[in-house]
């Protein structure tokens, strides 16, 4: 079947290393499109909970197939984020077509597109992380129950209930949470001349675009592949949120290559010295922009 061409896939807040995250149906994703650039908004091994030692072959085979799309010529930007922030110390790290960096700017036509994940917002993960994790572990627990409901569900032929998402959104703190996120997010956008801001964290997906006493600004959310099994993507000179369960196409299988080349070989490939090739280009901070150190 003839793989989707996109010019941007943005995807965020995988969470590999978790009983929640839904690594085929991630794969078969990755497998039906052939984007000019991969943007990993964050979150996408959760290193948080790596230690309990749970890494499946389906999380394996998810990093090979990113690893294997960055040899074949799709530059890859590994945005770091809190599950994640292990990799902040290599940020500005290129090797390849893989870019590790904390923040990315990029210019569509004469927009201007800003990308971060969106933990530098949330002052619970910043100044009280042990308790953060403590509650992300009971969060997790409440995905793992959700997701073995929503497989009975699909046997007896009934649609994905998003469980966690309704408890979630029932509570109204954590409506007025994710309201201040997004505001937030979008005022800074406007403050620093940016035509779009594309977040993660949040796993709530949305394309909205947001007026202010300032200027316009389109808010952007990936989602997430735990919950909502969303993306972005840009074709054409638009946006739009890609939704896994509204897709109608059958699910793709892993390609050959990467099922039979070893991790090392795809490694191997990724490190090789190309011609011409830099660290991606960052636009410098403007007053008023947080940095994501």
């Amino acid at each position: 079947m003839k793989k989707r061409k996109l010019e941007i896939s943005v995807i965020s807040d995988v969470h590999l290393g978790t009983y929640a995250c839904h690594a085929e149906e991630l794969l078969a994703y990755l497998n039906s499109i052939q984007p000019r650039k991969l943007i990993l908004n964050g979150d996408i091994i959760d290193i948080w909970q790596v230690e309990r030692n749970y890494f499946p072959p389906a999380h394996i085979k998810v990093l090979r197939k990113i690893l294997g799309m960055a040899a074949k010529g799709t530059e890859v930007y590994y945005i770091t984020g809190d599950h994640d922030e292990a990799l902040r110390k290599f940020s500005d790290t290129t090797i390849g077509n893989l870019h590790i960096v904390n923040k990315l700017v990029l210019d569509l036509g004469k927009k201007k597109v800003w990308f971060f994940h969106g933990d530098v917002f949330d002052t619970a993960i910043r100044k009280l992380k042990w308790l953060t994790k403590l509650g992300g572990r009971g969060y997790n627990l409440l995905l793992l129950v959700n997701k073995i409901l929503n497989g009975l569900f699909q046997k007896m032929g009934k649609e994905r209930y998003p469980l966690s998402q309704k408890i979630k959104l029932g509570a109204k703190d954590a409506v007025k949470h994710i309201a201040d996120f997004e505001n937030t997010a979008v005022q800074l956008a406007i403050e620093n001349g940016y035509d779009y801001v594309v977040c993660g964290h949040m796993h709530q997906p949305k394309k909205e675009v947001r007026h202010t006493q300032h200027g316009e600004c389109t808010y952007l959310n990936s989602g997430d592949w735990v919950e909502h099994l969303t993306a972005l993507e840009y074709t054409f000179k638009r946006w739009k949120v890609y939704n896994y369960d509204e897709d109608k196409l059958l699910p793709f299988f892993v390609d050959d290559d990467i099922r039979t080349m070893d991790m090392q070989e795809l490694v191997a490939i990724i490190t090789q010295k190309k011609e011409g090739m830099g660290k991606a280009k960052q636009r410098p901070e403007k007053e008023g922009e947080i940095p994501l150190e």
